[in-house]
């Protein structure tokens, strides 16, 4: 048995990906609130005197020391490594095996709360998929995509606490497309690129949320601790070539034949990599239904489609 944590002015947290611009938007919201913490495994990221910040792998032993250290109430586990970032089993290691470790030392430490941030790619993009997508439908993505199963895995372990360990109050978010300013993902670099390819032929509809939104909904979610798995996604959504239209981009039509098109994409968009399993997605929509985490907590995102691409709309980057 752990000690038991001593009584504290404010409840103390642990935040990892730090070095995200989401997690950055989720630290200035509560450092005024919270004790926080904040880790990466990238990059050492400064965020003032107030706000301890390490680098650090959560398979390295250290990390178990910032857990007796600190004595935390709760973690917001933000830290997820997307496809394009790091090598497959890399990334295997720092989102399945990692993500375990922080779950039993949240255990093995009594947290009392803890976020994790998933995303709808879970779902995987099928031709097939209902018009409305709710948290209740099968992660089909890992056996669409080898490149997704670090993410599926990530959720199964995350929900297997959940229901194993209670007392951790877990709550899962899945958002749809997170974009606006400083969001580095995929989307966010097609929304504002100059020239942008589409699949001949195809425009999905799609869902995105504004980082500040997203941030807004990842704090509302700790604060209230309601177990469960939730998407997050507006009740509003938009074809994929329509969103171009509506950000100023012009569009290139290319014939979807892998493995040429994400090589195109690659070369289209000077992006060191663009992930695979993405091509799907630009084809088949994959529409999540968010009415219950509007409902359970309170939530309603503040900025519109119309905002949201009018900042990709004067904000161009040049190829």
């Amino acid at each position: 048995m752990s000690a038991p944590k001593t009584r504290q002015c404010k409840p103390r947290v642990l935040i990892t990906g730090a070095a995200g611009a989401l997690a950055k938007q989720v630290i200035e919201r509560i450092r005024k609130t919270c004790d926080l913490v904040a880790v990466d495994a990238r990059i050492q990221v400064p965020l003032g005197d107030d706000i301890p910040s390490y680098c650090l792998d959560f398979n390295h032993r250290n990390f178990e020391d910032l857990f007796r250290r600190y004595q935390f109430d709760g973690v917001i586990h933000l830290g997820r490594i997307r496809s394009s970032q790091l090598t497959r089993m890399r990334r295997y290691n720092a989102n399945v095996l990692g993500t375990q470790k922080l779950l039993d030392l949240s255990h093995k430490y009594n947290i009392r709360r803890i976020v994790v941030l998933s995303t709808f790619h879970v779902y995987g993009a099928m031709a097939y998929n209902p018009a409305l997508i709710n948290e209740s439908a099968p992660m089909k993505s890992a056996g669409l995509s080898a490149d997704l199963i670090d993410s599926v895995e990530l959720e199964n372990l995350a929900n297997i606490y959940l229901w194993r360990f209670p007392e951790l109050n877990i709550a899962i978010l899945r958002p749809c497309n997170i974009v606006g300013p400083s969001v580095s993902n995929t989307m966010s670099t097609l929304l504002s690129s100059q020239r942008a390819p589409v699949l001949a032929g195809f425009s999905p509809m799609m869902q995105f949320i504004h980082i500040d939104d997203m941030a807004d909904a990842i704090v509302l979610a700790y604060q209230k601790p309601v177990r469960g798995i939730f998407n997050v996604a507006s009740d509003d959504w938009v074809a994929y070539q329509r969103a171009l239209e509506l950000c100023g981009c012009t569009r290139i039509p290319v014939p979807s034949v892998p493995p040429v098109l994400p090589r195109f994409l690659m070369r289209a968009l000077r992006m060191r990599s663009f992930p695979a399993y993405l091509m799907d997605f630009f084809k088949y929509p994959v529409i999540i239904d968010g009415r219950a985490f509007a409902e359970e907590f309170g939530f309603s995102p503040k900025r519109p489609l119309k905002e949201i691409f009018r900042f990709y709309r004067d904000n161009k980057t040049p190829l």
